[in-house]
C-alpha cells in the first residue's frame, strides 16, 4: 500500500518450572565495620509436586490451543520450528501454523515470480488466503497488501485488523495508515494503532506515528515526540526517518539546533541511498571543497532523479582533472547502498 513520506499433555517431558535468580539487595547491619556490606540474596523458584494445581499451572503442554496459536500467530517459522520442540502438545497445535509457513512462502513465489514460477497475483493471494486461514498473521498481512494492490481496499482493512488484533506490528502499522488514508481520515484511530506499532519496535510503524505528531492535522502537533519517534525509526535503520532527523537537528526542531548531528545523520541518510540527502550531502561536500566526494554523491543523487544535482555536478566537474574526473565517476558506478530496514 502506498504510504506518505495444547488439550491433552504430553508423554514426553515436561518444563515444570525454570530457577529464575531473584537478586535482592539486602543490607546487613552489623557492630563489626570489618562485616558491614551490601550482600546479594539469591533465591530460586522450585517446583512443589505435592500441589497438583502447582504442577498443572506450571506444565506448558496445559495450555489450550486456541491460545497457543494466538501466542504464535505471528511467529516466523524458525520461531515455530523451535516453540513445537517444546513438547508434543506444542507440536501437534502448532502445526496449521507451520502449515502456513509453506503456503506464505509460495504466495511469496507466486507474487514476485521466484523459485522458477511466473507471477500470479491471483495465485499468490491464494496461497495467502490459506496460510490466513490457519492463523498466521504475516498471511493475513500479505494477503491484504495484495487486495489493497487490486483496489479492494476493505477486504485489505479487515485482514489489517485481525492480523494487529493479534499483535502483528506491520498489520497494526499498515492498519493505521489506512486509516490515514480514508475519506475522511481517522487520525485518531491511526495514530493508536501506529503507536502499537511503535512499541513493538516495528520503524515504518514509528517513522509513520512521527509524521503524524510533525503535522498535526487531527491532533495537537508534538515537535518533541515527533523527532524522538523519527530517532527510533532511524536507529533502527529506516532510511526517510534518518533524513527527517538531520532536518530536525539542522532546524532545531523538536531537539536543540546541532549541525553536527545533522551532518551525520544527513551523511547515513545518503550512504542508505536516499537521493534528496545524496544531493544535499553532496553540496555540503562541495562547500568544503572536497570536490570528488561531491561529485560522487551528486551523481548518485542524479541517478536517482534528482535533476538539480546534475548541474552541479558538471560544474564540478570542469574544475578537476581528467584522472580524477574518471575517478569520481568509477567511485559512483562501483557504490552500493548499505541495508536498510524496510
Amino acid at each position: 500500500m502506498s504510504e506518505r513520506t495444547w488439550p491433552n499433555r504430553s508423554e514426553t517431558s515436561h518444563f515444570l518450572t525454570l530457577p529464575f535468580p531473584i537478586k535482592n539487595p539486602i543490607r546487613k547491619h552489623n557492630n563489626n565495620n570489618n562485616n558491614t556490606s551490601n550482600s546479594i540474596q539469591t533465591r530460586y523458584f522450585r517446583s512443589r509436586p505435592s500441589s497438583r494445581w502447582s504442577d498443572h499451572r506450571r506444565d506448558f503442554s496445559a495450555l489450550p490451543n486456541d491460545v497457543l496459536t494466538k501466542i504464535a500467530a505471528n511467529f516466523s517459522l524458525p520461531n515455530l520450528q523451535t516453540a513445537s520442540l517444546v513438547c508434543k502438545a506444542w507440536r501437534d497445535g502448532l502445526r496449521p501454523l507451520r502449515e502456513a509457513m509453506v503456503f506464505l512462502r509460495w504466495g511469496k513465489r507466486f507474487k514476485h515470480g521466484r523459485g522458477g514460477v511466473k507471477a500470479n497475483l491471483e495465485k499468490a493471494l491464494d496461497s495467502f488466503l490459506k496460510g490466513a486461514a490457519r492463523g498466521s498473521t504475516l498471511a493475513m498481512v500479505d494477503a491484504g497488501l495484495v487486495y489493497w494492490e487490486m483496489g479492494k481496499k476493505e477486504a485489505g482493512v479487515a485482514l489489517y485488523r485481525k492480523a494487529a488484533e493479534l499483535g502483528d506490528p506491520a498489520g497494526q502499522c499498515n492498519l493505521g495508515i489506512s486509516y490515514l488514508q480514508a475519506e475522511p481520515p481517522n487520525v485518531k484511530e491511526a495514530v493508536k494503532w501506529l503507536y502499537q506499532a511503535s512499541i513493538a519496535g516495528y520503524v515504518r510503524g514509528q517513522y509513520q506515528l512521527a509524521l503524524c505528531l510533525h503535522r498535526g492535522g487531527g491532533m495537537n502537533q508534538n515537535l518533541s515526540d515527533a523527532a524522538r519517534w523519527y530517532l527510533r525509526a532511524a536507529e533502527g535503520g529506516y532510511v526517510r526517518a534518518m533524513y527527517n532527523v538531520s532536518l530536525c537537528y539542522s532546524l532545531g526542531m523538536g531537539v536543540s539546533q546541532n549541525h553536527r548531528q545533522s551532518r551525520k545523520w544527513m551523511k547515513h541518510a545518503a550512504d542508505h541511498g536516499h537521493r534528496k540527502a545524496q544531493f544535499e550531502h553532496g553540496l555540503a561536500l562541495f562547500s568544503e571543497g572536497q570536490m570528488m566526494k561531491a561529485v560522487v554523491y551528486l551523481e548518485l543523487a542524479g541517478r536517482g532523479g534528482e535533476t538539480a544535482a546534475a548541474h552541479v555536478k558538471n560544474v564540478i566537474l570542469q574544475q578537476l582533472s581528467p584522472p580524477s574526473r574518471e575517478r569520481a565517476l568509477s567511485l559512483a558506478n562501483t557504490w552500493r547502498a548499505l541495508p536498510a530496514a524496510r
